[in-house]
């Protein structure tokens, strides 16, 4: 079954609100809806969505296109980072380089790598097997855990090379198709501007 999975594009940040609450920002919401309005996903698709809030609004313009139902779940949430909370740009990305660089051990009290991988994988399996035959699944969720999901369809190791941020949008909003059953990625993260619908379905 083919499937789609698309980051959230930019969002607002606030060091003084938890990262899951953080919500789009202008520019991200407007790419949520530019890329709504391509008609990429087909009507009939199945929607689902991790339940921190920058995904749930992509979810839910996505859905509406198309007047679908978003199905939420919080075990498609991004990896756990609760540990240090907020950290400034330049530190993050260090911090994240560590996490996929290192992915049987918690970083600075990160979920692992290796943990948020089976996390993510067994609940897209469940998700996939309640979606009827013949239809699309669009799964609205986070840069790290989407990298982690393609490289286990790819038969990769983990590996920041692998992240959108390498491949895609540094903004998010990037999207890859895939058949988890195939063990197959039908494409490498792309900009939500650039994926063609015939990537797709």
């Amino acid at each position: 079954m083919r499937a789609l999975y698309v980051t959230h594009p930019q969002v607002r940040i606030d060091a003084n609100v938890p990262v899951p609450l953080w919500g789009l920002s202008d520019i991200g919401r407007q790419r949520a809806l530019d890329f709504a309005a391509r008609d990429i996903v087909p009507r009939g698709a199945m929607i689902f969505s991790s339940r921190e809030t920058k995904a749930m609004q992509l979810a839910d313009i996505v859905a509406a296109s198309i007047g679908a139902l978003v199905l939420t779940d919080h075990l498609m949430a991004e990896n756990d980072r609760s540990a240090t909370g907020f950290l400034p740009p330049a530190l993050f990305e260090e911090t994240a380089d560590r996490f996929f660089a290192e992915p049987e051990v918690s970083v600075d009290g990160w979920e692992r790598a290796i943990d948020a991988q089976h996390r993510i994988v067994g609940t897209v399996q469940t998700a996939l097997a309640s979606v009827p035959k013949g239809a699309a699944a669009v799964f609205c969720g986070h840069g790290a855990v989407g990298t982690l999901l393609k490289c286990h369809v790819a038969g990769r190791p983990i590996s920041r090379d692998e992240d959108q941020s390498r491949h895609g949008d540094r903004g998010g909003g990037n999207c890859f198709s895939f058949d988890l059953k195939a063990m197959k990625l039908g494409c490498e993260w792309t900009a939500m501007e650039d994926f063609q619908p015939g990537w797709f379905g």
